[in-house]
């Protein structure tokens, strides 16, 4: 199975850290967040990702390779102007194998997620959905587009940030697509799927279906959400297989030395 990472954010909440590198290359426990999701990507079962780059693309093809390493098959395709979410998954569509009605999963890369994405695709395939979204609670969604769904988890709009939220449950950053949704989408202009793509197809009456979830999730923004994903995937509260290092009070990298009167915890 196929899936695309969005990893073409510049990180503007966290410069100067995105000065030299972009958001998803930041370290979290001691390796690139991308690394984290695309072994996420790989224990669930997918083989082969492409990232749809822009910033500090070479950065990725750098690091990650063809993939091998991971044991994934990485393609990289790169924007060389900001397409915005739903442009950026269009603009890969010529590296995606498979029919039209193949379901493709796609992932923010700036997310850490616990999310069982083949559940995910078991959601998307049995309700023979056009778009199926992982949506999250979060205690106070005003920061956020939330996402309503009706009693048969169907996605019935898309609100932009409110002061008064009908619910806590939003756009967690992952979905799965079927392939003629991708192809529809506009060719080189900026698309958003939150403004334009979603609204266009519940428009249309087409089925975009919810995957409420409350495992771990974490939107990396801030410079205190990175120390908290690092210290979530020390002490073992979000699960990843690329974690360079036994789940513990603490991880000590390759290289690093500590002074043996030390005391560290948490």
């Amino acid at each position: 199975m196929d899936a695309v990472m969005l990893v073409g954010g510049q990180g503007t909440r966290l410069r100067p850290l995105t000065m030299s590198a972009p958001k998803p290359m930041l370290p979290v426990a001691g390796v690139p967040v991308t690394a984290h999701m695309l072994a996420r990507a790989r224990d669930a079962g997918i083989d082969r990702v492409v990232l749809a780059t822009s910033y500090r693309a070479e950065v990725f093809e750098e690091y990650f390779g063809d993939g091998s390493a991971h044991g994934l098959e990485l393609e990289y395709v790169t924007e060389t102007e900001p397409l915005g979410t739903g442009g950026a998954i269009r603009n890969v569509a010529g590296r995606l194998r498979g029919g039209p009605d193949d379901p493709i999963v796609i992932f923010n890369g700036d997310i850490l997620s616990g999310l069982d994405i083949q559940a995910l695709i078991r959601r998307h395939t049995a309700a023979d959905a056009a778009v199926t979204l992982h949506l999250t609670e979060v205690p106070d969604p005003r920061a956020f587009g939330v996402v309503p769904v009706d009693a048969d988890g169907r996605v019935t709009e898309f609100l932009e940030k409110t002061p008064d939220p009908p619910t806590n449950l939003i756009n967690a950053g992952c979905y799965v697509f079927r392939r003629s949704v991708i192809d529809s989408i506009a060719v080189g202009r900026p698309v958003s799927v939150e403004r334009e793509t979603f609204p266009g197809l519940l428009a249309a009456g087409t089925s975009v279906m919810a995957y409420p979830d409350s495992t771990y999730w974490l939107d990396l923004g801030t410079p205190a959400a990175f120390v908290q994903g690092s210290r979530d995937l020390v002490t073992g509260r979000m699960v990843s297989s690329a974690l360079p290092g036994p789940v513990g009070d603490w991880l000590v990298l390759a290289g690093a030395a500590v002074a043996a009167d030390a005391k560290i915890s948490g």
